[in-house]
């Protein structure tokens, strides 16, 4: 049974360069696993140069948790190990065969498991790794029990995927894995679906869950202030959210026993000649989505949107939990008299341009801050848009400052650093909230661990 929730708060962003729900199927013969991707896993390599492997074989482990292991997407050659200062390790590169050759982990209908069978195979074949909890982001771990398990079935970020049309003909697949996930908790498995966007029966026809109906503007597709309107968390809570195109490789998991790596990404962004969906591989390398779709320019390449995503080289590789990836236009070209200049293109959540006026018009924005770092001061437009309960510019203050006690009273288990990108975008003090945020999350979890 559904119910409906209203998020009152947020901010539509409408920009250029929508993906097109046209699909076409781009090899990747390039792919990387990327421990970056993960917070706080420290990598253990399995693997040397030029070892050859399948779907599903084991690459590097986390060096504290040797349970969490991550496998490789593909099947093919391991042609470069990369790695930054202090021998950090970056990429772990894979030349694709093409021969999608899995190792076998075994088919068997998930309703028929329990929590540690389901665990037991999630961990062996490395999709435990699309398991994650809040608070810290982390990877989960497979031994807590959360008090429920979030599953957003819809994103009404800045021209994003729709799942709708990625999740299409794939209700088998879908619902298997939400049969397998239904087991790792003894609390609620939430499917949160859109009231407007949500058409597919793949989501509404959903099982072993509960579905939520969520109204409201951006950031309500997002995890975090689905939860605070839900299920809200306390200190020492814990609760697990997946991706819905994670819980389809699950279902394929589970249904035939072997790693499927493939993924629907949103080509999107005003830089891009056609913004399309493309049939691709986990892991994929940009310069193969990419190849002779960018317009001519200095451009910017994200994995993920344009307010939460990771800058990334031309050549750089597909984020884990990405299924979008957005290309826009420089800011380096400076403008007359600044931000000051009447201009009916820019966008702005103030009435100092004229966007206002035009609610439904689409922007071609590019990645101009317009203006350098200044006083972090209290104006009140924080709490207009920010989804949650409780004061955000206190909270980032007590981040900066490090007082934990602060922090907890504040509510800092509540949210995570995506959850400030719609923040960062709106501040006139230009400072990055999301990494201040992150770095807050990072040095709370050192300290209570």
């Amino acid at each position: 049974m559904s119910t409906i929730t209203t998020i009152k708060k947020g901010l539509e962003i409408k920009l250029v360069g929508e993906a097109e729900k046209t699909i076409t199927e781009v090899v990747a013969k390039r792919v990387a696993l990327k421990p970056t991707d993960y917070t706080a896993v420290f990598p253990k390599l399995l693997v040397k140069e030029g070892a050859e492997v399948k779907a599903g074989t084991p690459i590097f482990f986390d060096k504290y948790r040797e349970d969490i292991v991550f496998t490789s997407p593909v099947s093919g050659v391991v042609t470069e190990i990369k790695r930054g200062a202090k021998r950090k390790l970056l990429e772990i590169r894979i030349d694709n065969d093409l021969k999608n050759e899995s190792l076998d982990f075994g088919s068997t209908d998930p309703k028929k498991l329990n929590k540690d069978l389901v665990s037991e195979k999630l961990l062996k074949s490395g999709l435990w790794s699309l398991v994650r909890q809040r608070p810290y982001s982390v990877i989960a771990n497979p031994e807590n029990e959360p008090k429920a398990i979030f599953i957003s079935g819809f994103d009404n970020g800045p021209i994003a995927p729709d799942y709708d049309f990625i999740l299409h003909g794939k209700g088998e697949i879908f619902q298997a894995g939400l049969d397998a996930i239904s087991h790792l908790t003894k609390g609620k498995v939430h499917l949160n679906i859109h009231e407007d966007l949500t058409k597919t029966k793949v989501l509404l026809n959903s099982k072993n869950v509960q579905i939520n109906t969520i109204k409201g503007k951006y950031p309500s597709g997002m995890v975090g202030p689905q939860i605070a309107a839900i299920d809200p968390m306390n200190k020492g809570e814990i609760v697990w959210m997946i991706q819905p195109q994670d819980v389809v490789r699950i279902g394929y998991l589970f249904l035939e026993g072997k790693l499927v790596s493939e993924k629907l990404v949103a080509i999107t962004g005003s830089q891009v000649k056609k913004p399309r969906y493309i049939k691709t591989t986990v892991g994929a390398c940009f310069g193969d989505i990419l190849k002779d779709n960018i317009v001519e320019g200095d451009s910017r390449f994200i994995s993920g949107n344009a307010l939460t995503g990771i800058q990334i080289s031309k050549n750089g590789y597909l984020g884990v939990y990405d299924s979008q990836i957005t290309v826009l236009p420089e800011g380096n070209e400076a403008s007359f008299i600044g931000w000051i200049t009447p201009n009916l293109n820019k966008f702005s959540f103030y009435k100092s341009m004229f966007s206002w006026l035009s609610p439904n018009k689409e922007y071609d924005l590019n990645t101009n801050t317009n203006g350098g770092e200044r006083a972090f001061v209290m104006t009140g437009q924080f709490e207009k848009v920010f989804p949650f309960d409780i004061y955000p510019m206190q909270l980032i203050k007590a981040t900066m400052a490090e007082e934990i006690d602060e922090m907890e009273q504040l509510g800092i288990y509540e949210v995570e650093a995506e959850d400030f990108a719609i923040l960062e975008f709106i501040s006139t003090s230009k400072i990055e909230i999301q990494s201040i945020m992150a770095d807050g999350l990072e040095f709370l979890r050192k300290e209570l661990s």
